[in-house]
């Protein structure tokens, strides 16, 4: 297996560090066959990463960047827990302040032991639709504190007796169990190949990975000017609650300080630091260069600062499940606004800027997903011809990356039908380079269920870029048995109850446009 140190010439290096992320990537593939909720199953709702013996990000696939940016805090924390945890064995976490996001993302994490000895761990992440909560979907709008989101759980050893528990804490047990089970199986295959790696390359190289995506980052910042540039914004769906970003650049190493967001607040519009550090990690990659490996080392020059008990640190007992699917929207919006200041011409104009999530649950049964909006307008880059480049149009942006249900699947699956779905024409802001345009999704319930939504630029719009215009608004409508006379606005947060007949709309806001627009 051999400790020695390696050095990897440029082809062999690329091919190991392909080698990871194709490791990753059938982990996910293996959740998503083998999961039962459409919400894993069609929408890829998750996502797999490999770490060192430390715990420090190997490599990962492309999955969900909300996701994969903080599942490090996840697995520190299960290594915390159980730094003797035996082959074979398994971990499951979803507790927000002990390196979760929100709870409805569960995290299930394995070491990778050969020949007696640690080498790795292997760890995967999911979007349960239900773990219990004031409310189907269990991110419950009027939550106040976590405890009325649903079941925590610390990190805990994985066996029938805690699948037991969460299946009896949903409104969905099989599926939850079901789910779960897939999420062990996935870490299984993932421990199986990681072995297979180390027996015949041996366990330096994984170090040699790690040091290389440090190389790669440190390089690329070096390219960039020094300098210190702020952005702020705000969260409809907390008041207008802002947030803030100052961006310093020294040298090879850069700070991303939110010492001037606002406090975390009554509701669920809170994000743990995990979240920010996730967001960051996006931004920076996106900006700089992407083909930079997605691992530990890529984030060693780079430091992030939050106030502990702020929207985008919170501590307990707040809820925070809009932190995951909101506020990490706006932190990454912040942090592209700020890097636009330093490198002119690199970055888009502002995404959607919310996940649209929608919950909708009756007997026995809970629907979740988040709907896709515009993508801002980007400037000419490599490829485009020196060219701007429209946005793309219904599409999810920034720190999602899921798909969307499709009809035939959503409705098999639940008591509702989808009258309308298409893209919401206009709504890009104007520019050389327009936004793309948002959704318009008319769902129609066949029972009575109860509704949440979680939506945010309801009010503020996606912001343009060096003179490009802003993106359309969302907008979110109860039609009572389809009556568009009798429709009725909803606030970006709410949770109501319909009855059979009734039609909720969500209009998804679109892309800010990029360059001043042609006259």
């Amino acid at each position: 297996m051999g400790d020695h140190a390696v050095s990897l010439d440029p082809a062999a290096l690329q091919v190991l560090l392909g080698r990871l992320a194709g490791i990753a990537d059938e982990m996910g593939a293996v959740l998503r066959r083998a999961a039962f909720s459409p919400n894993i199953r069609e929408r890829a709702d998750c996502s797999a990463a490999l770490f060192t013996a430390s715990g420090e990000l190997l490599a990962q696939a492309e999955h969900i960047p909300v996701h994969l940016g903080s599942m490090p805090a996840s697995v520190a924390a299960a290594i915390a827990a159980f730094p003797d945890l035996g082959a074979g064995e398994q971990v499951v976490l979803n507790d927000p302040f002990a390196g979760g996001t929100h709870i409805n993302d569960i995290t299930v994490v394995a070491p990778c032991v050969v020949e007696g000895r640690l080498v790795g761990w292997v760890a995967n992440r999911a979007h349960h639709a239900d773990v219990g909560g004031m409310t189907p979907g269990s991110m419950p709008p009027a939550a106040v504190e976590a405890v009325q989101e649903g079941l925590r759980l610390p990190p805990v050893r994985l066996g029938p007796d805690v699948v037991a528990i969460v299946a009896a804490n949903s409104r969905d047990p099989l599926e939850r169990s079901g789910d779960l089970d897939a999420q062990g199986g996935a870490n299984r295959v993932g421990v199986a190949r990681l072995a297979e790696l180390v027996r015949a390359e041996g366990s330096a190289v994984l170090d040699e990975a790690v040091q290389y995506g440090e190389r790669r980052m440190r390089a690329a910042l070096g390219e960039l000017p020094d300098g210190s540039w702020a952005f702020d914004d705000v969260l409809d769906s907390a008041g207008g609650a802002r947030v803030a970003v100052r961006v310093t650049k020294s040298g090879h190493g850069i700070e991303f300080d939110f010492s001037g967001s606002a406090p975390q607040a009554a509701g669920n519009v809170n994000a743990v630091a995990a979240v920010t550090v996730s967001a960051v990690a996006w931004a920076i990659r996106s900006v700089t260069d992407p083909t930079i490996p997605a691992n530990g080392g890529a984030m060693r020059p780079v430091r992030v600062v939050t106030t502990p008990g702020s929207m985008v640190s919170a501590v307990p007992p707040v809820a925070v499940g809009a932190g995951n699917v909101e506020v990490s929207q706006r932190v990454a919006d912040v942090c592209l606004g700020a890097l636009a200041q330093a490198v002119p011409g690199r970055v888009p104009a502002a995404g959607q800027g919310t996940m649209n999530n929608i919950m909708i649950g009756g007997d026995g049964w809970v629907y979740y997903e988040t709907i896709g909006g515009g993508q801002g307008g980007r400037p000419p880059g490599p490829g485009s011809g020196g060219l701007p480049v429209p946005g793309q149009s219904a599409i999810h942006t920034g720190m999602t990356n899921t798909r969307n249900t499709p009809v035939e699947a959503l409705e098999r699956a639940y008591p509702m039908r989808v009258v309308r779905y298409g893209i919401r024409r206009g709504t890009g802001g104007r520019g050389l380079a327009p936004g793309g345009d948002g959704i318009i999704r008319d769902l129609l319930m066949l029972e009575d269920c109860t509704v949440s939504l979680v939506t945010d630029r309801r009010v503020s719009q996606p912001w343009g870029l060096d003179g490009g215009e802003a993106g359309a608004v969302g907008e979110n409508w109860l039609v009572p048995q389809g009556d568009e006379r009798r429709e009725e606005r909803l606030p970006p947060n709410v949770t109501i109850h319909v009855a059979a007949g009734d039609v909720i709309r969500v209009l998804t806001p679109g892309g800010g446009g990029w360059g001043t627009p042609c006259s």
